[in-house]
């Protein structure tokens, strides 16, 4: 992307830098709700009220073309990626109420880590040896986050699994994203995302349903928008902005998430946290910046071919 400056004197990368760091404190901002609502309301019922706030937001444009809105020829894949979508938000909301936001945060990362091995097995994308290594080297990081313990003793508990198997979940969604973007437009993969997340959110809200009281039910919406806000502000940076350069902003998330962690809820990062995140960060870093300079190798191939 080209780096000259827009008639606002700003180049489309920082822009760009604005709306990641944007969705970073906005993501902070919805793990403290989440966390701070979890004594009350269960990870199923934030997840509902997470679901009813991006359908609402949708809902005009689902309003506005109706049937266009609805348009797939692939449903079963749908629902598989809004199911798995579901259970990837209830699991991490989970995590997010019961670890330290710092500690929860660096293992949501591992989520690019997965799309290495799906993007070999499912995408059927050539895999290097570099990507490999870097996606091993990651979950390295992983075992130093939660493998030691007091004591010494193995640290892995439910919250952790629960993280790590969301992160697997929303690689499972980005994929799918990944393989319906080739005959849907975004729009429709949202508004069936929405839809179909809302209704199989249900379920777990009424089997967990309790009214909330005037203050939380402000909270638990202010939550739900956050994150779709959130959601918003990622998509419109990474458009905005080379994703190599993108990517390390993502990642102050983990900073405002252990500074609230700490002010709010007298959470100190370990040691093995700190240095296991770094490694995450790190090696998915990596991964991101080689998936473009492949990308953008490819682009300047095909272009020599077609002056050829």
């Amino acid at each position: 992307m080209s780096e000259a400056t827009t008639p606002r004197g700003l180049t489309p990368n920082a822009r760009g830098a604005l709306w990641m760091l944007g969705s970073a404190v906005g993501f902070a901002g919805m793990t403290v709700l989440i966390k701070f609502l979890g004594d009350d309301y269960p990870p199923a019922l934030q997840t509902f009220y997470r679901q009813a706030a991006g359908f609402a937001v949708l809902l005009p444009i689902i309003l506005h073309h109706r049937g266009a809105a609805f348009a797939t020829t692939r449903p079963g894949l749908l629902l598989f990626r809004s199911g798995a979508g579901t259970i990837g938000m209830m699991l991490s909301f989970y995590a997010f109420q019961e670890m330290p936001l710092a500690d929860a945060n660096a293992l949501s990362f591992t989520r690019n880590l997965w799309l290495v091995p799906l993007a070999a097995f499912v995408v059927r994308e050539q895999v290097g040896a570099l990507r490999i290594g870097a996606a091993v080297v990651g979950f390295v990081g992983v075992l130093v986050m939660i493998r030691p313990g007091a004591g010494g003793e193995f640290a892995l508990g439910l919250p952790a699994l629960a993280m790590l198997a969301a992160s697997f979940l929303f690689a499972l969604t980005i994929t799918g994203m990944k393989v319906m973007t080739r005959d849907h437009s975004p729009t429709v993969l949202l508004v069936w995302g929405a839809t179909l997340g809302l209704v199989l959110a249900i379920p777990g809200a009424f089997l967990t349903w309790r009214w909330p009281e005037p203050l939380d039910l402000g909270l638990l919406c202010l939550m739900g928008v956050m994150g779709t806000i959130t959601q918003a502000c990622y998509i419109k940076g990474m458009q905005l902005g080379d994703a190599a350069a993108m990517a390390p902003i993502d990642y102050t998330r983990l900073i405002f998430s252990a500074a609230a962690g700490y002010l709010l809820f007298s959470e100190i990062p370990t040691i093995w946290t700190l240095i296991g995140a770094v490694i995450i960060v790190a090696s998915t870093l990596f991964i991101t910046i080689r998936e473009q300079q492949l990308a953008r190798s490819a682009r300047l191939l095909a272009a020599a071919e077609v002056q050829r």
